[in-house]
């Protein structure tokens, strides 16, 4: 049975899963899921914004967690991006710098994985939702007062990472690329996308980025962040969609 993927490219750890299993030349059958859209319930009009297809009925039986991204290969699921990560490098027997075999390289890779669930994912996120989708969906803007801590947030994590992972090495792990470096790239993406330039100020990080960019190569990188680098059409989406409205409503009521 062939592998299948579900991922929605919006979603910072769908990118990182579909750019590795993309340049290891692992093939996959791409299953869309739609996170945010508007639907009916019990053949009403009644519309619910926020009820995404990862709470049908079909996809609860590939990942109860109701998360992408999600993996199904034969008989076997399995959920969160870092240990799809590792079961495609490991099952797939790609190169060994993106997932080392020697254990203290492995670890530093783990180390990464772990740290950034709570510092570049989330802060990088939060900028996102304070620049685009909030201000999208409501007619409000974020104080600036919230803005400035969410951005003092991010710098912070930024310092750390080039500090403590990146230091003077191309890579987390050293020579070469890694999951690591992967999943990092993506996650600092999110906040680009919204507009915020996190490596502009960063001669450091800029070169990292660039290293990433060319190891990974230019067009698989843009095709997997055209979406978010085409966020500026978001409004116009919903509105033709007949979503803006009703996602707007949704949004003050919060």
């Amino acid at each position: 049975m062939v592998l299948e993927l579900y991922l929605d490219l919006f979603s910072q750890p769908c990118r990182s899963v579909y750019i590795f299993a993309k340049k290891t030349n692992i093939d996959f059958d791409f299953k869309k899921v739609v996170l945010f859209q508007v639907g009916f319930c019990n053949g009403t009009s009644a519309l619910h914004p926020f009820t995404g297809q990862q709470y049908e009925e079909d996809f609860g039986k590939i990942n109860l967690l109701r998360k992408v991204p999600a993996l199904r290969h034969d008989d076997f699921t399995l959920a969160e991006s870092t240990a799809i990560l590792a079961y495609l490098a490991q099952k797939f027997n790609t190169a060994d710098h993106w997932y080392p075999a020697d254990v203290r390289k492995r670890a530093w890779v783990n180390e990464y994985l772990a740290w950034q669930h709570s510092t570049i994912r989330p802060h990088g996120s939060k900028i996102f939702w304070f620049k685009v989708i909030i201000p999208t969906l409501s007619d409000n803007s974020i104080p600036k007062e919230k803005m400035d801590s969410a951005m003092e947030d991010l710098e912070t994590s930024l310092q750390l990472f080039e500090e403590k992972f990146l230091q003077d090495k191309p890579f987390i792990v050293g020579d070469q690329i890694s999951l690591a470096d992967l999943v990092a790239i993506v996650e600092m993406m999110q906040p680009v996308g919204s507009g915020v330039d996190i490596f502009a100020s960063r001669p450091k990080l800029s070169a990292w980025r660039d290293r990433v960019i060319e190891e990974i190569g230019k067009d698989l990188f843009d095709e997997a962040h055209y979406n978010l680098l085409n966020i500026k059409d978001i409004p116009q989406t919903l509105e033709k969609a007949g979503k803006l409205d009703f996602l707007k409503a949704k949004i003050a009521k919060m």
